[in-house]
């Protein structure tokens, strides 16, 4: 048996622990051929594809980034017809079985998901892996990349403690989560963020300067402010510069604001995240070995199990306000907005 594997969307901490997790399981264990797939769905369109070796696959588990590149390429969007007047989508299910390619193993994100959906639709023999620093993809408790990115904006919001107290300041650090504020509510919590503002839950400014004012009262001479990139504002400005200005402007304390941005998606995956890679993709070549087609790898507790790609597709995992971390969080005074 032949299989593809193909990386699409952002880049993410753990996915090429992901892919040697696939390729070494089909390899060494099922004793089936692995084919790489460059640059995403784009890959597909114009078989610029690799067969993979147990060689090809070293020194994969702690690199950070795609060894096989990727791309925004949505093979379905726009009717899926080129300006040619050719359908992407056929054009692919074509290649792949030119190539030889028996089944095909799609990590990414949400919308990774709802494209591999569509070719389970169609009778692709297809298996996902949720990949998302954002941990916003419906129908698995985590996503490998989630605890790297927690722990490099925690270890940012760790060093804004230290300048923000020397120099009696608040400081505003904004962390990505465009509809889903996981990092902010995990990285803002681990951090001792004094305010977290999250896009699920709305905010009044002048409800976070009151706080603000009354640590001052209580001899608290400076505050962390942590915010997703997702919150609402007057849509002027990124949201850590705009939260910083209305708070200097209602309290008069010198504010300063950190947009952490993509560092957050580079370089190498903690621990867990590697070991939580190697789990999923070897539960993924698990589903192709046994013929379970058009699903999801599903982390549930604390086992890997799978999900009909038809119940995750156009779906989003967001924060409740009945989260323990925030029902927690404000029993210990943190202000959610």
């Amino acid at each position: 048996m032949r299989i593809g594997i193909l990386t699409s969307g952002g880049d993410c901490p753990g996915i090429n622990a992901t892919i040697r997790g696939v390729c070494k399981t089909a390899i060494h264990h099922y004793g089936m051929e692995v084919m790489g797939i460059h640059s995403g769905f784009q890959g597909l369109l114009t078989k610029d594809v690799e067969l993979f070796t147990d060689k090809s696959l070293s020194g994969l588990l702690n690199m950070g980034g795609t060894i096989l590149g990727t791309s925004r390429e949505k093979p379905f969007k726009k009717g899926g017809m080129t300006e040619d007047g050719i359908h992407k989508p056929s054009l692919i299910v074509q290649n792949m079985a030119e190539l030889g390619i028996d089944a095909l193993v799609c990590i990414g994100g949400n919308g990774t998901q709802k494209t591999a959906a569509k070719f389970a639709a169609m009778g692709v023999n297809i298996v996902s892996v949720p990949k998302t620093i954002d941990n916003d993809i419906w129908g698995t408790d985590i996503s490998f990349g989630f605890d790297t990115a927690v722990s490099i904006a925690t270890d940012a919001i760790d060093r804004l403690h230290s300048t923000a107290s020397s120099h009696k300041r608040v400081m505003v650090i904004e962390v990505m989560g465009h509809k889903a504020g996981w990092i902010a509510l995990y990285s803002g919590m681990a951090g001792g963020g004094d305010i977290i503002l999250l896009p699920e839950i709305p905010y009044n400014i002048e409800s976070i300067c009151d706080v603000i004012h009354n640590r001052v009262k209580r001899g608290k001479t400076y505050t962390i402010v942590v915010v997703a990139e997702g919150i609402k504002t007057d849509g002027k400005k990124r949201p850590a510069e705009y939260i910083a200005q209305k708070i200097e402007e209602c309290t008069g304390i010198e504010t300063r604001e950190t947009v952490l941005g993509y560092i957050q998606r580079g370089g190498s995956p903690t621990p867990f995240d590697r070991n939580l890679s190697t789990r999923i993709g070897g539960h993924a070549t698990e589903l192709i070995a046994n013929g379970e087609f058009g699903r999801m790898v599903a982390m549930k507790g604390d086992e890997i199990s799978s999900i009909p790609l038809s119940e995750v597709a156009g779906k989003l995992k967001l924060v409740t306000e009945s989260h323990d971390l925030i029902v927690q969080g404000r029993r210990m005074g943190i202000c959610f907005g």
